[in-house]
C-alpha cells in the first residue's frame, strides 16, 4: 500500500511543482535553442571572415603575378638594350678611323695619276667600312643645311649669315654617329646666327 500511496502522490503533484518542472524544461529548451542560434551566428561570422581572407589572398596573388610579369618585361627590355648597345664603346673607338680615312681622301684631291689609285683604294676601304657599320645599325649624322638640334649636334661656333635662317647648320667639321638611334658622338658643326 505504501507503494500505491507514493504513486498517487506522484500523480497528484502540486500544480506549482508541475509548473516549475515545465518551466525548467522550457528554459532548458530555450537555452539549447539560443546556444544553437549563437553557434550558427558564430559559424556565419567565421564563414564571412574566411571569405574575406580568401579574397585578400586572391588579390595578393594577382598583384604578385602582375609584379612578376612587369619584372619579366623589364628584364627582357634590359637584356634587349644590352644586346643592342653592347657595341657602343667599340663603335666610338672606331669612328676616329673613319675620320682619318675621310681626311686622307680630302688630302688626295690632286689630279696626279699616282694619287688617283691611292684615292680609289681609300674610297673603297671607307665604303666597305661604312657598309659594315651600317650593317650594325651605325648611322652617320651629317646635318649640313638642317636646323641645329642640340640632341645630335655640338656647335663649335656661330657665324652671321644673312642668306641663311638662324640656327641652320652651315658646315660640319666632324660627322656625328648613332647606334640604334642612340647618339654615340654628336656632329661638330658651325651654326648660322642669321642676319645681324
Amino acid at each position: 500500500m505504501a507503494t500505491e500511496e507514493n504513486e498517487t502522490q506522484g500523480s497528484k503533484q502540486e500544480p506549482e511543482e508541475v509548473l516549475e518542472q515545465e518551466s525548467a524544461a522550457g528554459s532548458a529548451a530555450d537555452s539549447k535553442d539560443s546556444n544553437e542560434e549563437g553557434g550558427e551566428k558564430a559559424a556565419e561570422l567565421d564563414a564571412i571572415a574566411l571569405g574575406e581572407a580568401l579574397q585578400q589572398a586572391k588579390d595578393q596573388t594577382l598583384r604578385t603575378q602582375a609584379e612578376m610579369q612587369n619584372l619579366r618585361r623589364r628584364v627582357d627590355r634590359d637584356v634587349e638594350n644590352a644586346h643592342k648597345f653592347a657595341l657602343e664603346k667599340f663603335v666610338g673607338e672606331l669612328l676616329p678611323v673613319v675620320d682619318n680615312l675621310e681626311r686622307a681622301l680630302e688630302a688626295l684631291a690632286g689630279d696626279e695619276e699616282s694619287l688617283s689609285a691611292a684615292r680609289e683604294g681609300i674610297e673603297l676601304t671607307l665604303k666597305s667600312f661604312l657598309g659594315v657599320l651600317d650593317g650594325h645599325k651605325v648611322k652617320q649624322v651629317e646635318p649640313k643645311g638642317e636646323t641645329f638640334n642640340p640632341d645630335f649636334h655640338q656647335a663649335i661656333s656661330m657665324v652671321p649669315n644673312p642668306d641663311v635662317a638662324a640656327n641652320t647648320v652651315l658646315e660640319v667639321f666632324q660627322k656625328g654617329y648613332t647606334l640604334n638611334d642612340r647618339l654615340v658622338r654628336p656632329a661638330m658643326v658651325v651654326v648660322s646666327k642669321g642676319a645681324e
